[in-house]
Parts: C-alpha cells; structure tokens; sequence
C-alpha cells in the first residue's frame, strides 16, 4: 500500500466515529511495520481516548511491538494535556521512527507544536498527505476551533422545477426514503438543527434523529417574536432554544424562562449573525438548518452558510404559489447570484443530490 492508501484507511477509520466526538475531531490512526497494518484506532468520543492511543492498545492486544514503526494519522497529534495526556509524547515514548500527518492541527493549543515536539525527539514527521481530504472530514472543528462559531449546514428537497411544497403547503414527501434517511444521518451528525417558526406553525415537527441508535439533535427554533405555542412538539423536553428578539412576547418568554436565547434585532427580526456567535459560545459546533424559504434567504443574505444540500427529486409540481427553497424579493442581476465551490453530484435513491460551498 502506498502513504495515500494507508491515509485513506486512516480517514476511514475516522468516520466511524461521526457525531460522537464533537466538539473534538474525528481521528484515526494506522500503525504500520513491515509492510503490514499492526494497529489501528479512531477517536471514539469525546472525553476518550484519542485514535494514536486507541492504535497502540490495538498493537498490544496483537502483541505487536511498535518500536521503529511508522505512524499514520489523519490529524496532528496533540501536545498538550486536555481530557487525555498528549499524543506527541505517547508517540516519542513507544519510539514509533516516522509518522505521516494528514494536515496540521489549526487548534492554537497544537498549531504545529506535535510536529515541533516529535521532530525533536528524532522522529521523521511528513505532514499533508491527504491534506484535502482530512481537511473536509473536519470542516466542523476547523471553523469552530478558529471561529467559534458553528458550521451551518442548509438543506433542502425540492422538485425539478424548484418546489419545496405544494401550492396547499403539502410535501410529503418531497424526496425519496433513500434520501430522507441521509439526512436522519446528518441529524444524528451534527448539533443542532435549525427551522424558522413559520415551519413550527405549519408543520408541528419533533425535529428529532428517526435513526436507531442516533442521537437528537439540540432544536434551534428562531422566533423573533415568540409565537410559538406552549403545546408545540418541539417544547416537549428540554432539548431546544428558542431565538428572540428583545420584541418578543414578555409574558411568553417568562413561562419559557432560559431556554430563550435574546439576539440582536435586524429589520425587527433575530439577527443571525449574532446567534451564530451566541450559539457558538454555548458549545453548538454544527448546525443543519432544515428552514423554509424565508429562513433560507435570511440566512443565505446573512452569510452564515457554509454549505449547501440540495436534494433535487424527478418530479414536477409547478404553480407559481408553490413555495421555493429560498424566497424574498430575490436578486436583481444574474451577476449578483451567489456563486457555489467545491460542487458535487451524487445520485440518492431516485433523486439527485447536489452538494457544494457558498462563495463568501
């Protein structure tokens, strides 16, 4: 196997781990020696052990000795002491020859001091194979642990000629099964999840994970002036947070006491800008916004996104009633379209779903 393929084996490893190590990374780690994978670990979740560690006990139970082994991993090890001891020296002390690194850790705690502290210690250190690709995996943690703020997620189903609905406000369903069970995927992935309260009035959803086994996202419900009944399914726990402004009905938000989050106010509305930093501050790294089409064109017009999911379903429904992903007054010139990077095509089920990079 090459150094790319070891990687790749590294970022697999990764992934089996998504949704259950936030705020930290996903990780793993392959431990090679004569040609041949000895070890092999991930970062399971948060608070445990990290993938470098995971791989050494993995050796060990083989009874494999990593003395003069090389190390690949898709992450920067860490230098400093945090829930676990650092990484970098666990590597120095089993005197592992050379570790291949996919990118380094931008984390101001690390930011090329593993790399500093092995090189040293007289440990070979080649960083960036796969740079891209273990850059992807971890978009999340690269903009919350440079920006404190979370990674938003905009997704959407639509027909072929552009409804999210039908004129009645009808849609189910809109996708197919093959694609709504990805995006209980992505509910069970990221944080939290974000609708408007014209969603909550029309709809009463749970917004919680149907996966078995998966886990519910925190329910972001953005409210600007609390409109929201009592009886509302999403109110059901305490799992949520209700975005307002300081408009917003006071007898309302006295009943519904901290779980009401005060924004700034922009046009009379929550200011998205300011609850992507408040939302921040509170520990929410990710955000899958599942909104309507005036939520969508307030957020895209905020430039908060950093990512969009379109699931496009072979059907057609027209009537100009119809509801769009994304509405509002709309833009005037072609020229001032938001133009998208890093554009992907992959077919779910029946449908197209088409994944790309707002340009900021």
């Amino acid at each position: 196997m090459t150094k790319e393929e070891y990687m790749r084996y590294a970022l697999n490893l990764a992934e089996q781990s998504r949704g259950r190590t936030s705020p930290n990374p996903l990780v793993g780690a392959v431990i090679v020696k004569g040609g041949r994978i000895i070890g092999e670990g991930w970062h399971k979740k948060y608070g445990g052990n990290h993938a470098e560690i995971n791989a050494f006990e993995d050796a060990a139970r083989a009874g494999h000795d990593v003395q003069g082994a090389e190390m690949y991993v898709t992450l920067e090890p860490c230098s400093h002491y945090g829930k676990t001891p650092p990484c970098a020296r666990a590597i120095i002390e089993k005197k592992v020859k050379k570790v291949y690194i996919g990118m380094e850790d931008p984390n101001p705690l690390v930011a090329g001091q593993g790399i500093r502290m092995m090189e040293e210690a007289g440990i070979q250190v080649e960083a960036g194979i796969l740079k891209q690709e273990c850059s992807k995996i971890n978009e999340i943690f690269l903009k919350y642990i440079t920006e404190k703020r979370p990674f938003v997620v905009m997704k959407t189903a639509m027909t072929l000629d552009g409804k999210i609905a039908a004129r009645t406000g009808d849609s189910k369903w809109v996708s197919g099964e093959e694609s709504r069970s990805l995006v209980q995927e992505m509910r069970n992935s990221l944080t939290g999840i974000m609708v408007g309260i014209g969603t909550v009035l029309a709809d009463d959803p749970r917004l919680t994970c149907r996966k078995e086994g998966g886990r519910d996202p925190v329910r972001i419900i953005v409210d600007s002036h609390l409109k929201i009944p009592l009886s509302a399914k999403v109110l059901q726990d305490d799992n949520y947070i209700l975005a307002a402004t300081s408009d917003c009905d006071p007898e309302k938000k006295k009943r519904l006491g901290d779980r009401v989050l005060l924004t700034k106010s922009r046009d009379g509305q929550v200011d998205l800008d300011d609850l992507m930093m408040q939302l921040g501050k509170r520990g929410i790294d990710s955000i899958l916004l599942e909104g309507g089409g005036r939520l969508n064109e307030s957020a895209l017009k905020a430039g908060i996104v950093d990512r969009v999911i379109f699931f496009i379903a072979p059907k057609i429904i027209g009537g100009k009633d119809a509801p769009t992903p994304v509405e509002g007054e709309g833009l005037a010139r072609m020229d001032e379209a938001i133009s998208l990077d890093n554009v992907q095509f992959e077919k779910i089920g029946e449908d197209l779903m088409i994944q790309a990079i707002p340009k900021r």
